[in-house]
């Protein structure tokens, strides 16, 4: 076997359909494009949505809602998570930049600590917002809460 006689295998490549090269091909006329209309003319290209000239969903269904600018997105860490941290790395101030480290929140994440589950140890909670339960909760251990 050499360069020069390699061949794909018989039956692996098929000749493409040469289309619109005169009736003698077979494939001249409509060049298998069926009759008029806009799929048969040149440089068609359907829109996104289209659906025959129905009128689209995007359009029958109406608009609603909006998008507040102003929103602020916390990362929620409930108490139980702050329990697990304290005991597995023996913590008693948490702040974000441990719970960083811990793999629970990102770089920029704003932090609201929320009052699921059970706090049993003593800890110096750093957040930047906190629920009513969460509070109380943290209070009740006689830690404390500040608010960043």
């Amino acid at each position: 076997m050499n360069l020069n006689n390699l061949r794909p295998a018989k039956g692996s490549v098929k000749a493409s359909k040469r289309i619109g090269r005169g009736q003698g091909s077979g494939r001249g006329g409509t060049s298998t494009r069926g009759h008029k209309g806009a799929k048969s003319r040149s440089g068609y290209s359907r829109k996104f949505g289209f659906e025959g000239g129905q009128m689209p969903l995007q359009r029958r269904v109406p608009k609603f809602g909006f998008k507040n600018i102003n929103r602020v997105e916390y990362k929620a860490i409930n108490i139980e998570v702050l329990q697990a941290m304290a005991e597995k790395n023996s913590l008693t101030v948490i702040e974000p930049e441990s719970m960083r480290e811990a793999g629970l929140i990102s770089k920029n994440d704003l932090v609201k600590i929320l009052g699921n589950g059970e706090l049993k140890a003593k800890l110096e909670v750093k957040a930047h917002a906190f629920s009513k339960s969460a509070v109380e909760a943290i209070e009740a251990a006689q830690g404390t809460v500040v608010k960043l």
